[in-house]
């Protein structure tokens, strides 16, 4: 299986005041395509800054990147910005939902961003809500979901555009354990029938069972993988 994401001698250093801070050490990984990565690690020990990284959130500070054969490590603010939007699905811990938008619209929104007409980004939202099971929420705002359908509408966003990739960061961090059960079965079956390539930071050990693997950060460096 061919590697989706390949990152070589990645490092990645913060200056903050006189004070240099290296996060990364080197980092080399591949994920192949259709993978489910798990990253765990403790408190600090660089697995969102990787995250990050390979989701083009942020640039390294050395070492190269490349995602489905481009090298997103020399893409500029803007470039960047357009690859995210054609390749990337993000799901964070906190939904990140607009309030006053209704599930169906939260959904549209990276979908502005291309040239679709408004019908054509309603009939996508749909199955995207239909896909995790919210077809019926559509007209719902955020205050009248719960936690987990929060996290599903978050999820449908993610994937509305037919991302390569999905990068999820403590996807389960703000659930309680059967919502969590319910969101990781979502996602399984998002790389498992639909070919989705995720790579998902978590501290919770019954989350990370969910995934095809799961790799160990401490303190910047990659341990070797625990199956």
């Amino acid at each position: 299986m061919s590697a989706l994401v390949e990152v070589r001698g990645v490092k990645k250093v913060y200056r903050r005041g006189g004070e240099t801070v290296e996060v990364l050490h080197g980092i080399d990984l591949d994920i192949p395509r259709g993978d489910f990565v798990a990253l765990m690690g403790p408190s600090g020990s660089g697995k969102t800054t990787l995250l990050n990284l390979v989701g083009g959130l942020d640039t390294p500070t050395a070492g190269t990147i490349t995602v489905d054969g481009q090298r997103i490590d020399e893409m500029s603010g803007g470039q960047l910005a357009g690859w995210r939007a054609a390749t990337v699905g993000f799901v964070f811990q906190f939904y990140n939902l607009l309030p006053v938008l209704s599930a169906q619209r939260n959904v549209e929104l990276p979908l502005l961003l291309t040239k679709l007409g408004g019908a054509e980004r309603r009939r996508r939202a749909l199955i995207a809500l239909t896909l995790v099971g919210l077809r019926d929420r559509a007209r719902h705002r955020p205050k009248e979901l719960s936690g987990g359908q929060e996290q599903r509408v978050a999820i449908a966003r993610a994937i509305v555009s037919d991302p390569t990739l999905l990068v999820c960061d403590e996807p389960t961090g703000d659930l309680d354990r059967a919502t969590a059960h319910e969101i990781m079965l979502l996602l399984q079956m998002l790389n498992r029938e639909h070919g989705k390539t995720i790579v998902m930071v978590t501290h919770d050990v019954k989350a990370a069972e969910y995934a095809q693997r799961r790799l160990h950060l401490d303190k910047g460096t990659l341990a070797p993988a625990v199956e």
